[in-house]
């Protein structure tokens, strides 16, 4: 006995009564959009709000237009270049340009073929350089005095405010080492040191190596400061000359010091 279902003409009829179904639905959702009445053209408050919104837009717009235009403060002399103007420049700049390899000494990458080649390279003779050491009872500017002073600020936080170290930094208070060849304080200046090292006969070990401090010093600036440390805190040494410094600028790049590399007190 078959079923309802698999008559061939109820499933034709149920077909066509859902065609005419939906089509109805279309019909009646046209109608409704064909023949309603949009109410919000007409709104009086509405049109009057979206006019403030527009005089204000067109305000902004201007006042953007005036700061990104140029301005001629004076005859011929015009500032405040608009940012698209900048943009271009700056990009025509950048593609113009050619990559070079850094030049600056103070960047070369520790452990590098570039550190290591500078290491190769003959230095300077430290005795030259210590023999341009003023006698120890030169008197010191006391204006050199206060500049080393004030650079020292930054050296307070490893070797203490009166010099007497911790551990990070040695002590330089009545060190042999600071009160030696200048040669050597102006090496650590720019070259930095690392390991332990022998202090009033003791063996010191610091936290953390001292890194190489000559990214914002002339030579001038670590004169004095090294200057400051020899005649401060019980020290009592010849000042430290700039050219003495300018003298090993080319130490500058080189590894690390140890206590070896250092000329003994």
């Amino acid at each position: 006995m078959s079923s309802t279902s698999d008559n061939p003409l109820a499933r034709f009829s149920a077909f066509f009564w859902a065609v005419g179904v939906f089509s109805l639905f279309g019909v009646i959702v046209l109608a409704l959009k064909l023949f309603s009445s949009d109410t919000s053209e007409h709104n009086p408050l509405e049109e009057e709000a979206a006019k403030a919104r527009y005089e204000f837009r067109k305000t902004t717009d201007e006042a953007q237009a005036a700061g990104f235009a140029y301005k001629e403060v004076e005859k011929g002399k015009t500032v405040q270049v608009p940012p698209h103007d900048i943009f271009a420049h700056l990009g025509e700049s950048l593609v113009s340009q050619k990559p070079a390899p850094v030049k600056d000494d103070a960047q070369i990458v520790p452990g590098s073929d570039t550190q290591e080649d500078r290491n190769n390279q003959k230095g300077p003779d430290m005795s030259l350089v210590d023999a341009k050491t003023p006698a120890a009872d030169t008197p010191i500017d006391p204006a050199v005095m206060a500049k080393g002073q004030a650079t020292y600020a930054m050296c307070m936080a490893c070797h203490g405010a009166a010099g007497e170290g911790g551990p990070v930094g040695p002590p330089l208070a009545e060190s042999e080492w600071v009160t030696g060849p200048v040669s050597n304080l102006i090496r650590i200046q720019l070259r930095g040191l690392q390991g332990p090292m022998h202090i009033k006969g003791q063996l010191y070990t610091p936290l953390a190596p001292m890194t190489p401090i000559i990214a914002t010093q002339d030579d001038e600036t670590i004169a004095s400061v090294l200057t400051y440390i020899r005649n401060s805190f019980g020290n009592k040494a010849a000042p430290v000359l700039p050219e003495q410094v300018e003298m090993l600028r080319s130490e500058v790049g080189k590894s690390m010091l140890t206590e070896a590399d250092l000329i003994k007190p």
